[in-house]
């Protein structure tokens, strides 16, 4: 597993627009993967659109909402230095990876989408035939993906993402930017979301991975993880 690599994109942006409401990354969908990942010996380097701090979403550090994997990343000086100090996308765009990930979290909405450099990133990864995987309100880093055939990344894909029900729930969907579900719709994606809202979904699509939410962050990293065990 040591020449494998992995690249986990998080958000930089800590508020909702003019909102005044804190936000930031969804904590638990960077520590299952960051955990299992370490466990397999697979190097893991933690980005974000401008490099530096992350800001987490306060909602996400609920001890009720914390499992013993994410309170225990929490907990590791290690993790938090490594969630302090990220690389940029500028700073990792020329490597190779065999995985890149997309964590969520509000924040997510905000830089992920227009981002060019992380478009770039994206396009590379995934018409070399590596994989590319987003959870929850990461799916957004999708949406604006063109290919070299001139069409959207996520057009005639199966996938999922944070859906408009789940924002409802979340009582966030007067605040954000855009509806996902209905954005990634509008892309031609074949958007699929679990039976039950904030239940765990995660959907492949050859190499493409998504997770629909933050309740779907262990079976994702499972997923994603199970197969470079296989090579």
């Amino acid at each position: 597993m040591d020449n494998l690599k992995l690249l986990a994109i998080v958000t930089g942006e800590g508020e909702f627009v003019n909102k005044n409401l804190r936000t930031g990354l969804w904590l638990s969908e960077l520590t299952h993967i960051y955990h299992g990942a370490k466990k397999q010996g697979i190097q893991i380097t933690v980005a974000s659109p401008k490099g530096g701090d992350t800001p987490i979403d306060p909602e996400s550090l609920n001890p009720l909402l914390m499992d013993e994997i994410t309170k225990t990343c929490w907990e590791d000086s290690i993790f938090k230095n490594v969630l302090q100090h990220t690389k940029s996308l500028d700073e990792v765009s020329e490597f190779q990876f065999d995985c890149v990930y997309l964590a969520g979290g509000h924040g997510s909405m905000y830089d992920f989408p227009d981002n060019i450099v992380l478009q770039a990133i994206l396009k590379k990864q995934y018409e070399n035939e590596k994989k590319v995987a987003a959870i929850c309100h990461g799916v957004c880093g999708l949406l604006n993906v063109t290919l070299a055939s001139g069409e959207y990344l996520v057009k005639d894909k199966k996938l999922t993402g944070f859906s408009r029900a789940e924002e409802i729930l979340a009582r966030k969907e007067r605040v954000v930017p855009f509806d996902l579900e209905t954005e990634l719709k509008d892309r031609g994606a074949r958007y699929e979301k679990a039976l039950i809202p904030m239940t765990s979904k995660v959907v492949i699509d050859g190499n493409l991975f998504t997770g629909e939410n933050p309740f779907s962050s262990k079976k994702m990293a499972e997923v994603i993880l199970q197969c470079f065990s296989k090579k």
